[in-house]
């Protein structure tokens, strides 16, 4: 099935966001529609139920955001985006049922563009969930071209690294470490900075705000692609050189541990329940006490996760990194972490990896 573009959308101003709202359930669809409508930053223009009809609509009527179904007939929401992307690119919230390929097809969505992933809701529908929706939706509206066009970059970057070589790395004694925070178009950030990072260097742990089975996928595919060895922290590894970690989705949060020199983590209950479980703060904030071995940053992300815990790692000793605005997808936890004083450096997102590498580097020189 061939789908082209020849239609440009003009954003406004203050006027509401136009929504065109992509999924082959009428059902889903219509829940969609009352959801967003309540919202009156949120205006919505079009239904389609596939590929097909999104393209018509697109060609003959302006929209400023899609939500996209991943799984519909004929085409798939992941295929269509690739061409969406590739002919006229605007901001995608993608929707996907919470299954394993489901998940791979979301994380894979993300990395080529798309703003934001939500779990399609199956049983609860709460204001909780509905108020989530309509957030995440104005927020990816509002995302500029520019910050677009960085996405489009960052999603090619590391699909030409070579493949984790097999290793047997010793726990890693007695040197630094780096800490990573992101949300909101946090996956194709991190495609763009872990690249940049020694594959022997200190252990990175990261706290990406993702459903589990989603953090499942991104970390195959993160070590499928990546020199360095990717997986879900755990309590009984050691972290060693050139391990990358992301704290788990399992209504735990990951917090950082050192025994006798080696780096390790654990895991604290959820009480009292956080907004965001991982927490980046709870990440940051476990880490004060060897806060002059720490190299943190803080990426894209709606919110202020993170900005408190990086304050205390700051003025600890540890070296802070925030992504700057122009780069953001959602420059919301980068801003509020700078507005408080916890950014050292902020930096476009495609320094951010060079200057974390040579601030991790100078920390492990130093002495315990």
């Amino acid at each position: 099935m061939a789908v082209s573009f020849s239609h440009d959308s003009q954003i406004g101003g203050d006027s509401p966001k136009r929504v065109l709202i992509v999924d082959d359930s009428r059902v889903m669809r219509a829940w969609l529609r009352t959801v967003i409508s309540g919202d009156p930053r949120l205006e919505v223009v079009g239904e389609a139920e596939d590929a097909v009809h999104a393209r018509d609509f697109l060609m003959a009527h302006p929209a400023d955001v899609l939500t996209l179904d991943i799984e519909m007939p004929g085409m798939s929401g992941l295929d269509f985006l690739t061409r969406l992307m590739r002919a006229r690119p605007m901001p995608v919230v993608m929707m996907s049922s919470l299954t394993a390929a489901g998940s791979d097809a979301a994380i894979q969505a993300l990395s080529r563009g798309a703003i934001d992933c939500m779990v399609k809701p199956s049983k609860s529908f709460g204001e909780e969930l509905t108020a989530d929706i309509c957030e995440r939706v104005y927020h990816a509206a509002c995302t500029r071209p520019s910050q677009l066009q960085t996405r489009l970059q960052a999603s090619g970057v590391a699909a030409s690294i070579p493949a984790a070589q097999a290793r047997n790395a010793a726990p890693c004694r007695n040197g630094s470490i780096i800490l990573i925070g992101a949300s909101t178009g946090g996956v194709a950030a991190l495609e763009t900075v872990l690249p940049a990072l020694d594959p022997d260097g200190p252990p990175v742990v990261i706290v990406q705000h993702m459903p589990g089975n989603f953090l499942v996928s991104f970390s195959e595919r993160l070590n499928r692609q990546m020199h360095q060895r990717v997986y879900l922290a755990n309590e009984e590894t050691p972290l060693s050189r050139g391990d990358i970690v992301l704290a788990p989705g399992n209504d735990r949060h990951t917090q950082l541990l050192r025994r006798g020199g080696i780096w390790g983590v654990k895991f604290a209950p959820n009480d009292p329940p956080a907004l965001h479980c991982p927490a980046v703060n709870m990440l940051f904030s476990s880490a004060v006490g060897e806060a002059k071995h720490v190299t943190a940053a803080l990426l894209t992300g709606l919110g202020q996760d993170g900005a408190e815990g990086l304050l205390a790692l700051a003025e600890a000793g540890a070296s802070t990194f925030g992504q700057d605005e122009g780069t953001c997808v959602i420059y919301g936890m980068p801003r509020a972490a700078k507005a408080i004083g916890a950014v050292q450096r902020e930096l476009a997102l495609d320094k951010i990896g060079h200057a974390v590498k040579e601030s991790a580097a100078k920390r492990g020189r130093m002495k315990r």
